[in-house]
């Protein structure tokens, strides 16, 4: 019984502070399990014969450093303990990527049950990146520029037209309507105005993510301006505040959270619409590099390319998660 209660103590995650997130159950078993199943995938690729011709040296470093430095980071973590929580919460999905990467690589390489070229193995997309990664490099920079112009864009757009739209009648009964008819209009319907209007594919682009931010963040910061309590305004108004004091101090800081929304809401749609974009007019970029890799049948380059577009989306949800942290800060404790 008391080890029971042992254990139940170490899956509580803790009621305040920042391990607060990592709620996984601190099991060293899972720490083992993730750096075992990467072994796992080494020693599939070392010793099951190959049944494709392909290079897989890449492939082997890379699970190689992984498991490594899996196995590093977790020593280092001993007198961490931000760290290890860290490393506790994302063991089990490491080992499942892990299975994941064995299994693929048995059905692929190994056997050949999923036939080339629609089914490279990871071995081959992995080599693929290393031996295309300035082409690659050079797509994804392009790719960045173009999402961070339209994402700001849109940023800014949604967040003053939603502030317009929750905190003024007048402006709420001429923009409201255009928000909702151009909020349903997929983007990619505007690629034929947007190519005859601007001059460049770049700023057809822009254009484009513009709008496919725009709504998601101009709908959540009206929304939060709107839901602002009365009894802020009223205690705001018996301290002797004014309208500007009221909107500025008052509404738009109830509406942050909502901001922080909207912006990765926007993030996703401004991504998918990045990649139609650059298939269709844009001469660099990840978008442009997979219609081509597609047009010569080198679906490994356009997994790659995918994966790519994956790890920098998760990157940027990630630095959105900081900076909301960071402007949210005073919620820690209140917010479970």
């Amino acid at each position: 019984m008391i080890s029971g209660l042992k254990r139940q103590k170490q899956t509580v995650p803790p009621a305040n502070g920042r391990d607060n997130a990592y709620w996984k159950p601190q099991s060293k078993g899972w720490i083992l399990a993730a750096d075992a199943a990467v072994w796992l995938a080494l020693a599939i690729s070392v010793c099951v014969p190959d049944a494709q011709a392909v290079n897989s040296l890449y492939y082997r470093i890379a699970l190689v450093s992984f498991a490594v430095a899996w196995a590093a980071v977790w020593v280092a973590s001993a007198r961490a303990g931000g760290l290890r929580a860290k490393l506790y919460h994302y063991s089990q999905l490491v080992a499942a990527l892990g299975a994941a990467l064995a299994v693929w690589d048995l059905l692929s390489t190994k056997s050949g049950i999923l036939q080339l070229p629609f089914f490279p193995g990871p071995a081959q997309i992995v080599e693929v990146m290393c031996r295309e990664r300035a082409t690659l490099l050079v797509s994804t920079l392009h790719s960045m520029r173009l999402f961070f112009a339209g994402l700001a864009c849109g940023v800014v757009l949604g967040i003053v037209t939603g502030v317009l739209i929750g905190w003024n009648r007048q402006w709420n009964y001429w923009l409201f309507p255009v928000v909702k008819v151009a909020g349903v209009i997929p983007p990619v319907a505007w690629i034929p105005l947007a190519l005859v209007i601007f001059p460049t594919s770049f700023q057809a682009g822009v254009f484009l993510l513009t709008l496919a931010s725009w709504f998601s963040i101009a709908f959540m910061v009206s929304g939060g301006i709107a839901s602002t309590p009365k009894s802020y305004f009223e205690v705001s108004r018996t301290l002797g505040a004014d309208g500007r004091f009221l909107l500025f101090h008052v509404a738009v800081p109830h509406a942050v959270p909502h901001i922080f929304t909207g912006i990765a809401t926007s993030a996703g749609m401004c991504f998918m619409t990045l990649v139609i974009t650059e298939m269709i007019g844009a001469k660099a970029g990840l978008g442009w590099y997979i219609n081509w890799a597609r047009a010569w049948a080198a679906y490994d380059k356009v997994y790659a390319s995918i994966i790519i577009m994956g790890v920098a989306f998760c990157v940027i949800l990630a630095v959105i998660g900081l900076f909301r942290n960071y402007f949210l800060r005073w919620q820690k404790g209140i917010i479970k």
